[in-house]
C-alpha cells in the first residue's frame, strides 16, 4: 500500500520534493499546504493532490508522512507537531539556528519514538555515493585527506541572508555533513575564515560570501571545504578523498557529457546551473529512502543527530572567524 504523503511548503525545494514523492512508486502525494494559496493550489493540482492547512494535515487520517520544506525558522515547531500526530517526518535542513532548540525537538522525536529523517540530500547524490562505496571496498585503503568545492552560481538576495542563519549555516551545513560521511570518523577541530568578496551587502548583514574552512578528526584526518557565493561558470560542485593507497573523486557534471573538438581547442558544455538539476537524482534517491523507512520500519538515514552535529559544525565556523583561532567541537 502506497505511503499518503503531504508536503508542508510549496516553494522553490518544495516542487523538487513533489516531484520526487510522485515518482516514488511506493508514495503518493495527497496533501499541499503553502502560507501562499496559490502556490498550493498550483502544485497541488500537478500531482492530483489538494490543499489543506496544515493543522489540518496533521489530524488528517490519510496522511502518513510529511515533507517539511517550509523556512528555516518553522521547522523545529512542525517537526513536533506533526511528530505528536503520529506522522513520520521529513524535513530538509537544518532543524533550526539554535543548538538548544534543536536538542529539544531531538528529545521529543525520542520520546515519542517518532521517525524523522533530515534533508542531507548530498550523501544520495549517485557520484558522491559511489565516492563512499570506493572507499567502503577499500580501493584507497585508509582516508587520509578529503577536499570538497561547493560554490554557487551566484549570491542570493539580501532578503533571503537576513533569514538563512549565514553562509556556515545555510550553505557549508551541507558540506559538514558530507565531510562527517567521507571522513567516517567525528570531528574535533574546526578552523574557518570568512570574506566578503561577492556582494558588499551580505557584509553589512554581518555574513561571508566567501568561505574556507579545516576539519581535523581524533586521528588527525583532514578535510578541507571551499564555499563561494559566486562561480561565473556554474554550479561548482566536486569532492576529492585521498587515502593511504590511492585517491577517489567527483567531478562536476554537465546536463550534457560531450567535448566539441575543433582548430580552435576543445570546448566542453556549461556547468548545471544550480542545485535543482544538478542534485535532481540525489533528492529522488532520499526521498525514495525515507519512503523506504516509513514502509519498512528501518532507521532514518541522515538522522536529527547528523542534523545536530552539522549545525554544532556551523557553529563552530563561525566562532572560528570571529575568534580568529582553530575551535575544539568540546567547546560548542
Amino acid at each position: 500500500m502506497a505511503i499518503k504523503v503531504a508536503l508542508l511548503g510549496a516553494g522553490r525545494i518544495g516542487k523538487v520534493h513533489a516531484r520526487a514523492v510522485s515518482a516514488s512508486e511506493g508514495a503518493t502525494l495527497v496533501a499541499v499546504a503553502d502560507a501562499f494559496p496559490e502556490a498550493a493550489e498550483s502544485l497541488a493540482a500537478g500531482y492530483g493532490a489538494n490543499v489543506r492547512s496544515i493543522d489540518e494535515i496533521a489530524v488528517s487520517e490519510d496522511v502518513d508522512a510529511v515533507v517539511i520544506c517550509t523556512p528555516t525558522t518553522t521547522h523545529a515547531d512542525l517537526i513536533e507537531q506533526c511528530a505528536r500526530a503520529g506522522k513520520a517526518v521529513f524535513c530538509e535542513k537544518p532543524i533550526d539556528l539554535s543548538l538548544d532548540r534543536v536538542k529539544s525537538c531531538l528529545k521529543t522525536i525520542e520520546d515519542l519514538g517518532a521517525l524523522l529523517m533530515i534533508g542531507f540530500n548530498r550523501r544520495f547524490d549517485p557520484h558522491f555515493k559511489a565516492v563512499r562505496d570506493a572507499i567502503d571496498a577499500g580501493r584507497i585503503g585508509d582516508v587520509e585527506m578529503v577536499q570538497i568545492t561547493s560554490r554557487d552560481p551566484g549570491a542570493p538576495p539580501p532578503s533571503y541572508i537576513e533569514t538563512s542563519g549565514g553562509i556556515f549555516r545555510d550553505m557549508t551545513i551541507h558540506d559538514f555533513d558530507m565531510a562527517r560521511f567521507l571522513l567516517g570518523e567525528e570531528i574535533t577541530t574546526v578552523y574557518a575564515t570568512g570574506s566578503v568578496l561577492v556582494d558588499p551587502e551580505i557584509g553589512k548583514l554581518g555574513d561571508y560570501d566567501s568561505a574556507i574552512v579545516v576539519l581535523t578528526t581524533g586521528s588527525g584526518k583532514q578535510c578541507s571545504i571551499s564555499n563561494s557565493r559566486r562561480a561565473t561558470y556554474g554550479y561548482d560542485q566536486r569532492v576529492e578523498v585521498h587515502g593511504s593507497t590511492g585517491a577517489v573523486a567527483a567531478e562536476n557534471l554537465r546536463p550534457v557529457s560531450i567535448e566539441l573538438a575543433t582548430q580552435d581547442g576543445y570546448t566542453r558544455p556549461p556547468l548545471h546551473d544550480f542545485f535543482m538539476t544538478r542534485y535532481l537524482d540525489a533528492y529522488a534517491a532520499e526521498i525514495a529512502a525515507f519512503i523506504d523507512a516509513v514502509e519498512n520500519g528501518r532507521v532514518p538515514s541522515p538522522s536529527g543527530e547528523d542534523g545536530l552535529k552539522a549545525l554544532a559544525l556551523a557553529e563552530a565556523a563561525l566562532k572560528s572567524v570571529a575568534e580568529r583561532r582553530a575551535v575544539g567541537m568540546d567547546e560548542i
